[in-house]
């Protein structure tokens, strides 16, 4: 774990170095993907079997192995403790009612030139969801996934997830079927998303693929975009936590270690003013990792990529600090978040007050889960309805319309040297 201070004389080339850090794929990462994409794309299933079988020790030889029902995936969400059950009804609902509100409005409107013009929206025909399944499963991945996707309209929503060893975790089965998913194939990693891309004998290709995965996911989605739409190429987690001296630092800590957890290459940083807040913070790490069944994981990403910040004036420099880093999440442990909130620019989403952990962000407040890493939340943005969608703009003109604009169209036809567009003007015209 790093500790940096404002005040120190190389601050800038050591924070410099932390912004410019690139935990994400390799060289090496990417050849791999592109000869398991050629591979897919050359040979479909026969290279699935073969991949599904190396990578997660799972042959594909019946229709079962190949694919989960949604009998299947009614069962285990009958199954599950009504505790749990009730749980994942509860954020379904939410992330629905926040997701249905983006839900853009079409435009149809006449200018005073006469000239109708507008766009219509619409939703892809099919879209493919990647749910990872190897270091973890995550059901609330699928929720905030398939979900929007249902929103937007999109008829044929394709779910792929490994299943190493044939295992497949009933929670993510129970979240597809409250969201309404019935075609899951067991297939996962870079092969999976080539399948999606490129189609196989067995699965159909989509128009769009969404869903965070290893650095192999995420570098197959990298490759593909073109080929389909892709949300974003999503790298490791990361969390920014701004936190006065007035915070538990057991919540702090338990709150840097909530992304520790998710993988090695994770990163959590803490910017304070406040040095005795900071040691207590990293004292309070150190014991809550010995307590976490996670612990091994949580502890490799502090100590490689852990960063704690102490700055001189929290509200005049965390925020500029934050805007650089451009994370994630951001947690803005304050006593008056807005102050913070109305300076921060670039962040995938932003947790206002002590009471709002980022953990609660990922399951059941309503904003999507899904969000830019690696700085690219400076140009993009979280998962949404917009990402299942499209707009078409459409110009309808009379006569009156075509005579009012035109003779300008012709003009700049023949400026750009394109005749024929400016024939296709002047004959009706004329």
């Amino acid at each position: 774990m790093q500790q940096l201070s404002t005040k120190d004389a190389d601050f800038e080339r050591k924070f410099a170095k932390i912004v410019d850090a690139r935990r994400e794929s390799s060289d090496n990462v990417s050849g791999k993907v592109t000869d398991i994409l050629a591979k897919v794309k050359a040979q479909g299933d026969k290279a699935l079997v073969e991949f599904s079988q190396r990578f997660d020790g799972h042959s594909l030889s019946t229709d079962d192995d190949w694919s989960i029902s949604p009998q299947r995936c009614a069962e285990a969400y009958e199954a599950l403790d009504p505790k749990l059950r009730d749980a994942l009804d509860l954020a379904a609902r939410r992330i629905e009612a926040y997701h249905r509100d983006q839900i853009p409005a079409n435009r149809d409107f006449t200018d005073d030139d006469g000239v109708r013009q507008g766009a219509r929206w619409s939703a892809v025909d099919a879209a493919g969801l990647y749910v990872p399944g190897g270091r973890a499963a995550y059901p609330s991945s699928l929720l905030m996934n398939a979900i929007p996707a249902k929103v937007a309209g999109v008829e044929r929503i394709v779910v792929v997830t490994p299943t190493p060893k044939g295992n497949s975790n009933p929670l993510v089965l129970a979240a597809a079927h409250i969201a309404g998913v019935s075609e899951i194939w067991r297939v996962g990693g870079a092969q999976a998303v080539g399948a999606l891309a490129y189609g196989t004998e067995r699965i159909k290709p989509v128009d769009v693929i969404t869903g965070p995965g290893n650095a192999y996911v995420a570098e197959a989605k990298r490759q593909l975009y073109g080929v389909v739409g892709i949300d974003m190429v999503a790298g490791p987690s990361e969390i920014l936590v701004i936190a006065d001296c007035e915070n538990d630092p057991d919540w702090i800590a338990a709150d840097l270690l909530s992304q520790a957890e998710h993988d090695p290459t994770s990163q959590s940083i803490l910017i304070t003013n406040d040095a005795t807040c900071a040691a207590q913070v990293a004292d309070r790490i150190d014991v809550q990792l010995s307590q976490l069944a996670t612990g091994k994981t949580a502890k490799q990403s502090w100590d490689e990529h852990g960063v704690i910040i102490l700055v001189e004036d929290l509200e005049a420099q965390a925020p500029a600090l934050a805007n650089r880093l451009a994370a994630e999440h951001v947690e803005l442990a304050v006593a008056d978040p807005e102050a913070f909130f109305n300076k921060i620019k670039h962040a995938g989403s932003v947790f206002l007050g002590r009471m709002t952990p980022e953990a609660v962000g990922d399951y059941v407040a309503g904003p999507n889960h899904v969000l830019p890493t690696g700085r690219r939340a400076r140009f993009s943005s979280g998962l949404s309805v917009l990402d299942f969608m499209k707009r078409t703009s459409f110009i309808a003109l009379d006569d009156d319309a075509f005579a009012a604009i035109g003779p300008a169209a012709a003009t700049l036809a023949h400026a750009e040297g394109l005749p024929a567009h400016a024939k296709s003007v002047e004959l009706r015209l004329k």
